[in-house]
């Protein structure tokens, strides 16, 4: 049985970033590295959008843009997104990138198999897999189980699930320098749903109907919204180039109470994902960093979790939209309505001070949250 000194299991965005930043640290040069995945990462499985001033992996960024739409039914509002850019990373660029650096690593591995089971044993760990086993020193693990969410109640557990279809157009009806950040205007049928528009040129985009909710959709509603949408734009000659489709969990639930000394769950599985918005690429930026300087230093995995202000937010959040799902048009509208846009997208990104937070935060409906603040500190 083969051993090494770090087995990932899994290689979505968690992994591939923390291991992209082992080896840019240079410190781990002398550490076998074993990632295992029952996918092999060849196809464009998904994209990924973020705000940014700065670089941040502009050599992945296909599109970007300078403002972002806010619409529902009473009101409309273009946001300057300056300092920031929000921008697209799509799944295949980076997966092609990462497992290219990592190619040129001698003490790193990939391997395409299905992972069954993972433990720790004490001295240490061991994973099982549909073909062979391994063990290891300590395994860093991204594969997202909801049952273990599922199974209890303390903390609410959503889905922000959607379809999206990239369309070609006959005749240029796109603003290729403004993205639809959420659109409200569509019927919300008791949930949180909004259309979410990539213009990559006048005459292609990313139509996404997206939803915040505990129920996933049959495939055929959300295309018949998608088509709606698309008639209400005014578009009548098109071509779909592509489709995607995606579930983001979101929750609070903490996911760190199931690491050990030497197994740690990172992205999904670890909760890295930004609760209250499903954003994902930002927040795993910044913790892949901060967990390669943790493991430079230190080699208990149940002391890299840091609980922040940011965490108890979202979870207010998502317990409003778990009692009542159709109010998140209602929030997100008091928040975009009048706020400044550039705030908001740092609070978002949860780099805020806490004077800034109130800022953001009075824009919000206040009864909801002060009930919803009662309610969670009974709970708590």
């Amino acid at each position: 049985m083969k051993h090494y000194d770090y087995i990932f299991t899994g290689t979505g965005l968690a992994a591939l970033m923390t291991v992209y930043e082992m080896i840019v640290s240079g410190k781990f040069k002398t550490k076998s590295i074993l990632l295992i995945d029952e996918n092999s990462k060849k196809t464009n499985d998904r994209t990924w959008c973020y705000w940014d001033e700065n670089s941040l992996y502009d050599n992945l960024v296909s599109a970007k843009w300078d403002f972002a739409w806010f619409k529902n039914n009473s009101f409309d509002r273009r946001l300057e997104l300056i300092p920031y850019q929000y921008k697209m990373v799509c799944g295949l660029d980076f997966y092609n990138f990462a497992f290219d650096f990592i190619s040129n690593q001698n003490n790193i591995q990939v391997i395409q198999h299905k992972v069954t089971r993972v433990e720790d044993i004490g001295n240490c760990c061991s994973v099982t897999t549909e073909i062979e086993n391994f063990t290891c020193n300590q395994i860093i693990n991204s594969i997202f189980n909801p049952e273990i969410v599922k199974n209890q109640s303390k903390y609410p557990f959503l889905h922000q699930h959607f379809i999206g279809w990239k369309i070609k157009c006959k005749k240029a009806v796109f603003n290729p320098a403004c993205a639809t950040f959420m659109d409200f205007s569509i019927e919300q049928k008791g949930n949180t749903r909004f259309m979410y528009v990539l213009p990559f040129s006048e005459n292609e985009a990313l139509i996404e109907y997206t939803l915040f909710s505990k129920e996933l959709l049959l495939q055929e509603e959300y295309e018949t919204e998608i088509k709606k949408y698309i008639t209400k734009t005014g578009i009548t000659d098109f071509e779909i180039i592509e489709k995607e489709q995606g579930n983001i969990p979101m929750t609070c639930y903490p996911f760190w109470k199931h690491n050990s000394k030497n197994i740690l769950n990172i992205g999904s599985a670890g909760g890295w994902t930004k609760a209250s918005t499903g954003y994902t690429f930002k927040n795993t930026v910044n913790k892949s960093k901060a967990l390669v300087q943790f493991m430079a230093k230190e080699n208990d995995f149940r002391k890299f979790h840091k609980l922040n202000k940011f965490w108890f937010y979202d979870l207010l959040l998502l317990d409003i939209l778990d009692n009542k799902n159709e109010i998140g048009s209602t929030i997100f509208s008091a928040l975009f309505k009048k706020g400044d846009s550039a705030l908001i997208f740092k609070f978002l990104d949860e780099e805020t001070t806490f004077w800034e937070d109130l800022q953001v935060i009075w824009k919000c409906p206040k009864e909801l949250f002060i009930r919803a603040l009662i309610n969670r500190l009974i709970k708590l």
